[in-house]
């Protein structure tokens, strides 16, 4: 556990980046500090690896100060990961990779060995270890980076704004892949952001920080989006808080039907049967179970499926797997309205119109049955 006790951080020419900040950060969690530009957010994370020391206050790690041991010491125990990367341009990624390795004592074999290992956690094709960065794409600089903070097995990581420099696309890749390696690793993460969404989507726990470093509130997302502590909490967080709040509830007790669905080799009477429903359009599989579009019922009334110009099924989410936000996201942009459900393998298991959603948010918001959390990483 870290443990940030009543820091400041004040310069010579009178700016406070840090006022009286206190914080617990708990063992094998996401803590993400986030706020406006100058709230301390980047000098906080710094303090911790004592790259700038505290004018007051004490930081603890398991309950021992540090400033008990070397600074150096400290900072080898602890994984830094910074915007851009920060890898060295001259020495290859599986040299980049041990970097610290190397610096701890490792012979050569074993810390190439440890890069090649974590090259392939982080995802990153072992193709590329005898490149040079600037031969890299940013993504897989920032697995690189990731990788490099990891090398030692430390149990703190500190990320500061890793993934900002890179295209959203990309950035929501990454953020994955953290999470995916946080739950097999449990590190304690402190990751450093502006951004409210990638805040939400990894932190166990969120310090939004007022301008001036001083803590506006510390709390859980879900907590954070429910209630806010003041009217610059709920500015911060946006207009859009009740719609980021669904992220934290399942679809697993999402009400779905198969009535609209028809495969593509249905015969004429199974047609019909599902034309009668009560959905204006039907939805077609192949022979896998997969989805192919959405056709209008009385359209598909005219003869087989194939010839028929589909529209789009949309996205589909993964039931249970997924959010009602994402439900939601999806029935928003389905041409049709309805939302298309979908197992781990891709497979049809039901659709939901947007009604059917909207009872279970309402459901959700209430706390009534089937309207259970989402865990961490499954969002």
């Amino acid at each position: 556990m870290i443990q940030i006790e009543s820091i400041t951080k004040r310069y010579a020419d009178g700016t406070t980046a840090v006022d009286d900040l206190s914080l617990e950060v708990p063992d094998g969690s996401i803590t993400v500090l986030v706020g406006p530009s100058g709230c301390g957010k980047t000098t906080t994370l710094r303090m911790i690896n004592r790259m700038i020391e505290p004018t007051s206050g004490r930081i603890l790690l398991d309950g021992t100060d540090i400033h008990s041991q070397p600074v150096n010491q400290l900072r080898r125990s602890m994984g830094y990961v910074i915007q851009n990367a920060g890898l060295f341009q001259h020495r290859t990624i599986v040299d980049n990779i041990g970097t610290v390795p190397r610096m701890l004592g490792w012979d050569r074999a074993r810390a190439r060995k440890r890069s090649l290992e974590l090259m392939e956690r982080v995802g990153l094709d072992l193709s590329l270890a005898k490149r040079y960065p600037y031969q890299l794409s940013g993504g897989q600089q920032q697995r690189v980076g990731v990788a490099r903070a990891l090398a030692a097995d430390p149990p703190v990581l500190l990320m500061d704004e890793p993934f900002s420099a890179v295209d959203p696309i990309v950035r929501k890749g990454l953020q994955a892949e953290l999470l995916r390696i946080q739950a097999e690793l449990g590190k304690t993460i402190v990751f450093v952001t502006h951004d409210i969404d990638e805040a939400i989507r990894l932190g166990n726990m969120i310090a939004v920080l007022r301008t001036g470093g001083k803590l506006a509130q510390f709390a859980p997302p879900d907590v954070l989006l429910s209630d806010p502590a003041d009217a610059f909490v709920e500015d911060f967080l946006g207009t859009d808080r009740g719609v980021r709040r669904l992220s934290f509830f399942t679809s697993a007790g999402l009400e779905l039907t198969r009535g609209p669905i028809v495969g593509v080799d249905a015969g004429a009477e199974q047609i019909a049967e599902r034309a009668a429903g009560e959905a204006p359009f039907l939805l077609v599989t192949d022979n896998d179970g997969k989805p192919l579009g959405w056709v209008a019922a009385k359209d598909a009334l005219g003869g087989g499926l194939r010839h028929l110009e589909l529209l789009s099924h949309g996205r589909p989410f993964t039931f249970g797997d997924e959010s009602l936000r994402d439900a939601l996201d999806c029935a928003v942009l389905s041409p049709t309205g309805w939302a298309v459900a979908v197992d781990d393998s891709g497979r049809v298991v039901g659709v939901a119109s947007q009604e059917t959603i909207g009872n279970a948010i309402r459901a959700a918001h209430a706390g009534r049955p089937g309207a259970a959390r989402v865990a961490k990483a499954a969002r």
